[in-house]
Order: C-alpha cells, then structure tokens, then sequence
C-alpha cells in the first residue's frame, strides 16, 4: 500500500495536514511538535503488548508523513499534486523511523534545563507566563507557583513585584488573596518547599554517590586510564542502543496489519466497526503528552 493510502487505512484521510492538524503553511516548528505529539501516542514502546503491530505501522506513516513535510521538493510535490514518493524502500525500515525520532527528540539534560532556566528568568516569555498564571488563579500565589515554571519561593517577591506592575498599569485586576496574602496560607507554602527541598537534596546526593561509585568502578577496570573509561562508556552506549534497536525489530518490525490501538479522534469514528467485530480489542486509554512546559505537581 502507497503512503497515502495507509493514511486512509489508519487515520481515515489522505489529507496529511489534516492528519497532523496542521495549516498547509505550518513552518518546520510547528510540523515537528505535531509529529511529536501523534507519534508519542503510537510509539512501538510506548503501547500495550496486543497494540504493537498496528502500532508499528501507524508509527512509520507518521514518520514517513514528517519527512516529507521538512523536505522542500517532497513537500512541493505533495502540494502541487498530491503525491508522496514512495519509491525508497529503506524508508520503509522500522530502524530508520526510529533512529530518526531519536535524533530529533534528544534526552533533555540538566545542562539544558539549566540553560533554559537562565534564558527564560525576566524574559518576555516569563511575563506572559506569570500574567496567564495570576488571571487563571485569580491571584493564589500557589497557582502560579504550580504554572510559573522555575518558581521558587525566594522568588516570590520579584514577581510580586512584576504583578503589581501589571496591576497599576490596569492590564489585571486587583485580586486581594494576592496583596493581601493570609499569612497562615504563606507559612504553609513555605514550609511545604522546603521540605520538598530537603528531600530532593537528599536524593540528588544519593544519586551523585552511586554515580562516583561507578565512576571509580569504571576508572579500575579500565586500568586507571580516564580515556579508556570514556572511550568504554562511548561503546556502551552504542551497544545499548544497537540491541535495544534489535530488539524492537525483532518485536514489531513484521507486516501483520491485524492488531488496533486507541488514537484519539481518528479512533473514535471507528468505534461501530469494533462493536461488529467477533473478536474486539480490549480498550486502552492513551494518554496525551502535555508540550511546551513541564507542569509542577500541585497541591
């Protein structure tokens, strides 16, 4: 079957803009979050056992979709005639798929965090943030800690102050549960972090030791050279990820088209079809990923 048609098959449109709700002029930004939110909901690892196969394929349109709107001539010739070259049949390969997303969706280290957090603090951004965070509360300081990211409590009094700017250049209102704050409510909040604190202390500790633990393990065995270690390291983490590649073609790399998985909106206008069916799958409920920002536990 060619691209488009198992377009149709699994999310019932050949409309490839449509599929990843998408306006025709989306800008590559656009196109890589509406790939990372499908295919997050179908990836081959991500599913139960019994909704792997289906999974799998559903997971390769998706992919295969996603390069063609970031590749210039194969988007055109989309556009222009509504076609997709299907002709490249190592396209097809699951390992190609998944490599591909590994590439573009990069663990996100602490570094990273680190330097977002410095880029974000007193930033335009950040004021957006804090102004949606304190109309969505009505002015509960604990909501906007909950929706503000990187807010500490020792940063409480510059974006007080930053609100009270808002709030004198009329752009909000005057909610009293913000500058007039019961003490008691404050106490507890506070008292609430720095226990948090205190146990999330402990725990990056715990972890540092047993990683100093394995630094030195490491070190020993390859004879004292940190090279040698590092070099090691290198070539574990490459056969981790070629077995883990092995792994998931061994599982889901055949073409059995016969198994189903939840998939959202595309999913529910099946839903007739499945009551009709001798043997239905049972039902799972996958969950949505939230983009653009981690949000804190609230309280």
């Amino acid at each position: 079957m060619t691209t488009l048609e198992l377009c149709e098959k699994y999310f019932e449109t050949r409309d490839v803009y449509k599929l990843m709700s998408l306006q025709k002029d989306a800008k590559e930004k656009e196109i890589k979050k509406a790939y990372h939110k499908l295919s997050l909901l179908v990836h081959p690892d991500r599913v139960p056992e019994d909704q792997k196969e289906e999974s799998t394929e559903k997971f390769k349109v998706l992919s295969k979709i996603y390069q063609v709107l970031t590749d210039t001539q194969k988007r055109a010739l989309y556009d222009e005639q509504g076609v997709i070259d299907d002709d490249d049949d190592a396209e097809a390969k699951l390992t190609s798929w998944l490599e591909l997303w590994s590439k573009i969706f990069k663990p996100i280290s602490e570094e990273d965090i680190n330097n977002y957090e410095k880029e974000y603090v007193d930033s335009e951004l950040e004021r957006t943030d804090i102004k949606k965070a304190y109309l969505g509360g009505k002015g509960c300081i604990n909501y906007l800690m909950n929706h503000i990211p990187f807010m500490k409590v020792e940063d409480e009094p510059r974006i007080k102050k930053i609100v009270e700017a808002m709030i004198a250049a009329e752009e909000v209102p005057e909610y009293k549960i913000f500058t007039e704050e019961p003490s008691a409510k404050r106490k507890k909040r506070h008292n609430k972090y720095a226990r948090e604190f205190k146990e999330a202390t402990v725990i990056k500790e715990r972890i540092q030791r047993r990683q100093q633990q394995k630094d030195e393990e490491d070190l020993e065995a390859s004879g004292g050279s940190l090279q040698q270690m590092i070099l090691a390291r290198k070539s574990q983490r490459e056969s981790n990820y070629n077995s883990l590649m092995d792994r998931l073609l061994e599982k889901y790399g055949g073409e059995d088209e016969s198994q189903s998985v939840d998939f959202g909106d595309f999913e529910r206008k099946k839903k007739s079809k499945a009551k009709k069916s001798s043997k239905p799958n049972p039902k799972e409920k996958l969950k949505g990923v939230r983009t653009g920002r981690v949000e804190k536990a609230k309280n």
